[in-house]
């Protein structure tokens, strides 16, 4: 896959050299929810992962690009697409930007709109679907700006400190 660019961010296939940067965003337990971990990885583990990354979408059943600054070529978070379906012609998408200062800047939305025609145009897919807690006003609105709609609610699917939330799953459907 050659390199997606955007406005302020590209995209591009992991590195080696992503290690430190993907151990920081996988073991910040602020964000363990909406990637569905509970426990740390270890840099032995990620590094392992990068050595499988160049495996090809169809062979791994995901993509996992780094979303970086065309200005400083800095990592700046990571959009998925996963549960790569090519029969069914669908995938989930996930994003993250990985400082809270550098949210809010546009830099999602530009991934996702390049990680979607990326989808359609390039993987033939009929649908992206997102998983999206209720409570994450930011996601909703992000992916509700690309035309996702709400298609249901999985209750109380996510425990945080004992208390339980429920999770959308909204769908794009290529048109």
């Amino acid at each position: 896959m050659q390199t997606l660019h955007g406005n302020s961010i590209y995209l591009r296939a992991l590195e080696p050299e992503d290690l430190e940067f993907i151990y920081a965003v996988e073991n910040d337990e602020a964000i363990w929810e909406v990637s569905n971990t509970i426990t740390p990885y270890s840099r032995f583990l990620i590094r392992q992962y990068l050595e499988n990354a160049q495996q090809d979408i169809f062979e791994a059943k995901q993509l996992r690009l780094a979303i970086c600054s065309r200005t400083s070529e800095e990592a700046l978070g990571l959009i998925d697409l996963f549960d790569f379906d090519p029969v069914n012609r669908r995938a989930g998408v996930g994003i993250i930007i990985k400082n809270e200062n550098e949210r809010g800047k546009g830099y999602g939305k530009e991934a996702l709109q390049l990680v979607i025609n990326y989808a359609f145009h390039h993987l033939q897919l009929h649908q992206l679907y997102a998983n999206i807690g209720e409570e994450n006003a930011a996601s909703i609105a992000l992916f509700s700006t690309f035309g996702f709609q709400k298609i249901g609610v999985k209750k109380d699917w996510i425990c945080r400190n004992g208390e339980f939330f429920d999770e959308a799953l909204y769908q794009l459907l290529q048109k």
